[in-house]
């Protein structure tokens, strides 16, 4: 049985319909607003403003890399000595070693070798267990990165097999090296991790101060970027 608009509402005199005649039009809810898109840039100390999502070769300065890397401290700071051991020695030292792996390489080879880690002056330097759990999106995120730095600086966006092969054996000598002499390994578990280092092949690592590592890295940049 359909109900009549004109039934009176309880203890009142008026009807339903006279009721909401009296309410006028019912008032609508306001839209949600949509919240501002997170930011995704990095102000640099040069003034660039470093998109993070979509990184502009224009937006790259080599102070602001060496300004980072030099204060990003490898295996998480936990390495002994007053100063951590930072990724800016530590590119220096890798640069080092494929000097030695690969002589004949150029200066270009040997550029890409010293900027393996660029992009971690603005990701940070993340233990590779924490990688490796972060997955494929970590790893498109920091080759986008590489292609900016890459293209700021005139080299391939990417290095080949065959030079990323060699930066990447240099990268695990160092490592070895960190481990056992900076971040408390045993020889045995250094080599079960990073392998062992070439017959021949020694370094003596001493953290060295921030100002004297930042310099270090540029002084190298720019003798590389020399092209004479």
């Amino acid at each position: 049985m359909l109900l009549s608009a004109n039934l009176l509402i309880p203890g009142s005199a008026l009807t339903y319909l006279e009721a909401a005649q009296k309410r006028g039009p019912m008032a609508r809810a306001p839209k949600p607003q949509t919240p501002p898109a997170p930011r995704a840039w990095q102000r640099m100390l040069s003034g660039r403003r470093l998109d993070l999502l979509d990184p502009s070769a224009l937006d790259i300065e080599i102070e602001d890399i060496a300004h980072g890397l030099a204060r990003v401290a490898r295996w998480n700071g936990q390495t002994i000595g007053a100063h951590a051991f930072s990724v800016a020695q530590h590119s220096l030292v890798v640069e080092e070693i494929c000097r030695k792996l690969a002589p004949e390489w150029d200066k270009k080879k040997r550029l890409m070798a010293l900027l393996h880690d660029a992009p971690e002056y603005v990701i940070g330097d993340m233990i590779s267990p924490f990688k490796a759990a972060l997955g494929l999106d970590y790893k498109a995120f920091e080759a986008k990165l590489e292609a900016a730095i890459h293209l700021r600086f005139g080299l391939p966006a990417h290095p080949t097999l065959a030079v990323k092969g060699v930066i990447k054996r240099a990268d695990l000598v160092c490592a070895y090296f960190e481990a056992v002499q900076l971040a408390g390994f045993a020889d045995a578990e250094a080599k079960r991790f990073f392998g062992a280092p070439p017959r021949g092949l020694a370094l003596k690592l001493t953290p060295a101060p921030t100002a004297q590592v930042q310099e270090a890295f540029l002084k190298r940049f720019r003798s590389l970027l020399d092209p004479a």
